[in-house]
């Protein structure tokens, strides 16, 4: 069985293998249309004189991952390209989505696959259009997330709805209190008060003070990142514990933990925040201490740098600002843009989301420059209001 096969990796969630061979105590045939006047089409000879004989919308919707990757090629004018994803053998695959969502891909786009290339139980060969096409290298879904201990539901109130939470809040503390206190492997409540004090103790008062400081007190004194002198031991030390933090929290990345990966980036900023205090760069006033601030404060920059890397896949738009305040131009974290295309095959127009990602930074440390201009800092984090606890819950009460 390829479930089996995926146990034993030791890749997967074991939260996820258990929910999908759950399935399988009481798995039996499921069909694969729906009598319904919406959907698509079956499309096959002798199908025309059923109108509402549609296909089920999970068996129709998983194809999409490739069909989507066929269109992408198209548009880049290489229509070959999307071979390097799907049927490269060694080209890897993540499939994320929620908890109630794991059989469809887990089960349902496997089954597709396995049987397109001719390896179910019925035998075949693999379609002649696309070959053998790569099945999921691992299907990662999260546990449930409740919300004020109760579960989330729209009709009744009790919802994050996500346009209302950017607008109010911007998107990095709700990606930040995801990341570090989701649903990776067991349930999960979110509060609005953890996420007001995650916010403020964690993104604003740990990272985003890092990033202050070291920007202001590099500006008042030096105007631009100053070159170093000579290292000690606690320069060296930290540069170094952050420079490994590449390795552990990359690690955590390609395992899809996450919470590890987020955690052990703000030990690191710990580190560093530890670093200011035991080297007290706002004292170092003389003549004879400049070329010690000056090595104090490149440290910083340097760590202030690579941390923002190690952050970039977590918040990426609060990397961006990050970027700017140590001097940098345009985005270091490449954003997707929603574009509106003509269809390649004569239809309607639409808009796709799309983006230019060639710029991703590399996952490693890049020196900073001595002589880059550093100008007075804006804050990269909002803190929040304790008060803003009370408003969400009344909003849920139906109270505003």
């Amino acid at each position: 069985m390829w479930l089996d096969g995926r146990e034993a990796t030791g890749l997967w969630r074991p939260n996820v293998i258990k929910f999908a061979k759950n399935l399988l105590d009481d798995v039996r045939p499921r069909p694969m249309t729906r009598d319904i006047d919406w959907g698509i089409p079956v499309p096959l000879p002798g199908w025309e004189d059923n109108p509402t004989k549609k296909l089920y919308v999970w068996f129709d919707a998983v194809i999409g991952y490739l069909s989507a990757a066929v269109e992408w090629a198209r548009r880049t004018g290489d229509p070959e390209a999307w071979r390097a994803w799907w049927t490269d053998p060694d080209a890897v695959s993540y499939y994320f989505q929620g908890k109630d969502n794991i059989t469809f891909h887990a089960q349902i786009w496997p089954a597709e696959l396995l049987g397109y290339a001719g390896r179910g139980d019925r035998g075949g060969e693999p379609g002649a259009a696309y070959g053998v096409l790569n099945l999921p290298t691992e299907v990662v879904a999260s546990e449930f997330m409740t919300m004020e201990g109760k579960q989330l539901s729209t009709s009744r109130g009790h919802v994050i709805l996500v346009r209302d939470v950017m607008e109010r809040y911007g998107p990095d503390p709700l990606r930040y209190f995801i990341c570090a206190a989701g649903p990776e492997n067991q349930d999960s409540d979110f509060t609005w008060a953890e996420f007001v004090q995650r916010n403020n103790s964690e993104l604003v008062a740990g990272w985003g003070n890092l990033v202050n400081r070291t920007a202001s007190m590099i500006h008042k004194r030096f105007g631009e990142i100053p070159a170093a002198g000579p290292f000690e031991p606690i320069d060296t030390d930290l540069l170094q514990a952050i420079t490994a933090g590449f390795g552990v929290v990359g690690g955590h990345i390609e395992r899809q933990r996450f919470k590890a990966g987020i955690g052990e980036v703000m030990r690191l900023v710990g580190l560093a925040n530890a670093y200011v205090s035991a080297t007290e760069p706002f004292k170092l006033k003389g003549d004879d201490e400049r070329e010690r601030l000056g090595t104090v404060l490149h440290v910083l920059a340097q760590a202030v740098s690579d941390l923002n890397t190690l952050t970039a896949p977590f918040l990426p738009h609060g990397a961006n600002r990050v970027h700017r305040v140590l001097g940098g131009a345009g985005d270091f974290v490449p954003m997707p843009e929603l574009r509106e295309v003509e269809d390649l095959d004569g239809g309607p127009g639409y808009p796709v989301i799309m983006g230019d990602y060639s710029a991703t930074p590399t996952w490693a440390s890049r020196p900073v420059v001595p002589g880059t201009p550093i100008g007075p800092p804006t804050p990269v984090f909002t803190k929040f209001d304790p008060s803003v606890v009370e408003e969400e819950l009344a909003r849920m009460r139906g109270d505003a």
